[in-house]
């Protein structure tokens, strides 16, 4: 056979290979890139990083005072315990004190006073944490008490806030409210909820020369890590590298406040010169760290006969703990997701940011729209028990229109909305109205267990409040083998990200996944990087890297015209080659070319979202990019004589846009509902009257396990609904939407405790709907029962 046929044959062999579509690429169920390491172990996080000789452990000790000043503080007794290096307070923080995210507010180590229990106060390091545990706990501290705010409704009350509180407005709704055919009031407790990421808040850092340092965090936020460690240690950013492959979860919770640790090992790093590691234990992880805002809500609406909104006015109270953190945002998220899927009529919508002596509340999946979205689902409850409806029909009958009834109460536009198709899909495939009535049915006959359903909507706005967030930045290489690295400013917390991100340079280069290094994301490559939260980590940075990545394609496909006389048209990427009209080159062999001709292989990518904006003083803008949507129909069985209950069933359906990759979306939907139904059924943080947090651990805070979740769960993406925003392939975010979802479990407890009264009366039951309220709810429709009894009797 001749060399000519042979090559004949290639090229044929070839051409038929670029007639194939790429198999991993978006689109594609492809596995999460670190799931075999999860699995077996591999997976580096940081406490699995080698130590070195002369390592330090950090152990804070933390105050046992809600609020007091500090008298005392004597250290020498740190430094009689053998193998102790450093013992330091807030007088030894070379640098800024101050690690406020946004305002400041959070000293490092308590300066002066300490106004939570848990604040850190003093930072011991040693050779060992028991060491540095031991010498910390030895140290002599004391305090004259002050008179501490642990209460919402004290905090709103008095006033008692950390920043100014907001308002939205549209309308009258006074005079909305005031003209309405029905009208009612009632308020309303959110709990909040612990992280509980498997991997504490932990930072290790190394000093390097020209005083500079290496910081490898469980952060989702670098570049808010590396300024923090420049100013406490007192040098310019550019003098610290912060290193982060991935965390061991996040949700929020190590958006700010993995700031603590890095800062406090680095100050002791820089004092010592020696490497220096800080691991919180968990039960310290729950004391000092912030959780999801707990909500005090109280609301006053007008509705009609059918239980349309005339008007509300509504009150959100965010409990934010301490310090300011993240709290004006999320406050701001939980008045901009007030209305759910809802048009409030005429609205008045007010937010307030309510001081406690509590550990500083921060992010968490969902940003305080769910805290919103609860208030408004409670309302519709509440509504439909006064005109004896079925919820979905009120739910329904206040869902976002066309014309008049598309705007929201901050007055963006409600475009594309899919809200009453994918309700109805869902009403269909989940059977809800034959289930509704049999589950009627069924407490008719069944004194004791009692079932409820619901069925709510998901309404999610996507894209950071704080609009210069909104960008993020990529860089890609390719190397002259063919095998490319690629590095981006979202962090992997278990979500896929990195998995996304190279799905999308793969689909630009037409090369299998393979050949894509997702590397540590790192301050030195990607430089002022925002958090990856808000939903936005696949939106931004995957965008991001999809500029880099097409940037070099474009730089390909010209030197291909040029080196082989061919119009760029005649150029195409396909399947790991390139044809090039009649002739196909395998992808690393236009490579080499391109390299030996001196063309660049690598660039950096830079997206901003567009559109977006908000005026803060007029309380009106474009907050959001788009929106995700979703629905989530539950069915619980309730003991009516104990209050304790199962989840019987969970049908979901959800609008990911035009998915990136089905498997991890799918994955995301069911993690994020099994979340949400935690935090509003068994997750409850009890402080005692001193302002101590006595849900510290996993034996007193409950949360989901595997026989918790629905014994029936059903899943399902909209399916063929592209974004029509210019997303990243026209997908949707998934990381926050579906948190939401585990509203209709909380509302279908409500509907079980409201068939003991016939479904006459609203339960009301406070957030998380833990047994007890649930028994609660019960003895409170009884009541209700008897004193129309007492009425009936007296008519």
């Amino acid at each position: 056979m001749s060399n000519h046929n042979k090559t004949t044959r290639t090229q044929e062999e070839m051409m038929a290979l670029v007639r194939q579509d790429l198999k991993t690429g978006v689109g594609r169920k492809i596995p999460h890139e670190s799931a075999g390491k999860h699995v077996s172990g591999e997976a580096v996080y940081i406490d699995d990083r080698l130590e070195f000789p002369n390592q330090l452990h950090v152990y804070a000790r933390l105050s046992d005072r809600p609020h007091a000043r500090i008298l005392k503080i004597d250290t020498a007794p740190c430094y009689e315990i053998p193998g102790v290096r450093i013992a330091i307070t807030s007088k030894d923080v070379p640098g800024q004190l101050d690690i406020g995210a946004v305002v400041p507010g959070d000293p490092l180590l308590a300066d002066g006073k300490v106004e939570y229990v848990g604040q850190p106060v003093i930072a011991v390091a040693a050779n060992s944490l028991e060491t540095a545990r031991k010498a910390a706990m030895a140290a002599v501290i004391e305090y004259e008490d002050l008179e501490p705010v642990l209460c919402v409704e004290e905090a709103l009350k008095k006033k008692h806030f950390v920043l100014d509180s907001h308002q939205h407005k549209r309308g009258d709704s006074a005079k909305a409210l005031a003209s309405a055919p029905h009208r009612l009031q009632g308020s309303l407790h959110i709990g909040g909820q612990e992280h509980f990421y498997l991997e504490t808040q932990i930072s290790s850092v190394i000093p390097t020369e020209d005083d500079g340092m290496i910081v490898y965090t469980s952060s989702q936020n670098p570049t808010e890590i590396q300024k923090l460690v420049a100013e406490v240690i007192d040098v310019p950013m550019h003098k610290v590298m912060v290193d982060m492959r991935r965390m061991g979860g996040g949700f929020g919770g190590k958006e700010t406040q993995a700031a603590g640790p890095a800062c406090m090992a680095a100050v002791i790093a820089r004092l010592t010169g020696q490497p220096t590691k800080m691991r919180l234990p968990r039960v310290d992880d729950m004391t000092i760290t912030g959780k999801r805002h707990p909500f005090y809500v109280e609301y006053d609406v007008g509705f009609d006969d059918d239980g349309r909104l005339h008007g509300i006015d509504l009150t959100l109270a965010g409990n934010c703990g301490y310090s300011p953190d993240l709290s004006g945002s999320i406050v701001d998220r939980a008045m901009f997701h007030a209305d759910n899927a809802y048009y409030l009529g005429d609205a008045t919508v007010t937010g307030y940011r309510c001081k406690t002596n509590t550990a500083s509340n921060t992010a968490y999946r969902g940003f305080g729209g769910p805290q919103g979205m609860v208030a408004i689902e409670s309302i519709m409850d509440h509504i439909a028990r006064t005109l004896g409806r079925d919820p979905l029909d009120v739910r329904k009958h206040n869902y976002y229109g066309t014309e008049d009834r598309n705007v929201t109460h901050y007055y963006q536009t409600v475009e594309d909305n899919q809200i009453a198709e994918l309700t109805a899909e869902l009403e269909a495939s989940s059977e809800y109205q034959r289930r509704r009535r049999e589950i009627a049915e069924f407490n008719r006959q069944s004194p004791i267990l009692k079932k409820g359903i619901a069925m709510t909507p998901v309404k999610f706005g996507i894209s950071f409040t704080a609009t210069f967030l909104n960008q993020a930045g990529a860089l890609v290489h390719i190397y002259t083998d063919g095998s490319i690295h690629l590095n981006h400013g979202g962090t992997e917390m278990g979500q896929g990200l990195n998995t996304k991100v190279a799905q999308v340079v793969a689909e630009e280069f037409q090369v299998d996944i393979d050949r894509i290094q997702v590397t540590a994301t790192n301050t030195d490559k990607v430089p002022n990087t925002s958090p990856t939260a808000a939903s936005s980590g696949a939106d931004l940075n995957g965008k991001a890297a999809q500029n880099a990545a097409i940037t070099i394609r474009n730089r390909l496909v010209a030197f291909a015209a040029r080196h082989f006389d061919v119009t760029e048209e005649d150029v195409e990427f396909r399947n790991n080659h390139v044809r090039v009209r009649e002739q196909v080159l395998p992808f690393e062999e236009l490579i080499q070319l391109a390299y030996f001709n001196q063309v660049s292989l690598s660039s950096t990518g830079f997206y901003r979202t567009p559109k977006i904006f908000y005026d803060h003083e007029k309380a009106r803008g474009r907050p959001f990019y788009y929106f995700a949507y979703g629905a989530a129909c539950s069915e619980v069985l309730v003991d009516t004589l104990t209050g304790e209950y199962r989840m019987l069933r969970t049908d979901i359906l959800h609008d990911v846009g035009a998915s990136l990759n089905p498997a991890i979306d799918i994955g995301q939907v069911e993690g994020a509902f099994v979340q949400g139904m935690g935090w509003l059924t068994m997750e409850e943080l009890v402080w005692n009257q001193q302002g101590r947090l006595a849900t510290n651990g996993p034996a007193s805070y409950k949360i989901p396990a595997v026989a918790d979740m629905p014994a029936d769960f059903r899943v399902q993406l909209v399916e063929n609904r592209k974004n029509k925003e210019d997303t990243i392939f026209n997908s949707k975010a998934v990381g926050e939407p579906p948190f939401m979802l585990g509203i209709a479990t909380w509302c279908a407890l409500q509907d079980a405790v409201a068939s003991v009264g016939d479904y006459r009366f609203a339960p009301l039951l406070d957030a998380p709907a833990t047994p007890e309220r649930v028994l609660w709810g019960v003895e409170k429709i009884k009541q209700a029962m008897a004193r129309d009894a007492v009425v009936e009797t007296v008519d």
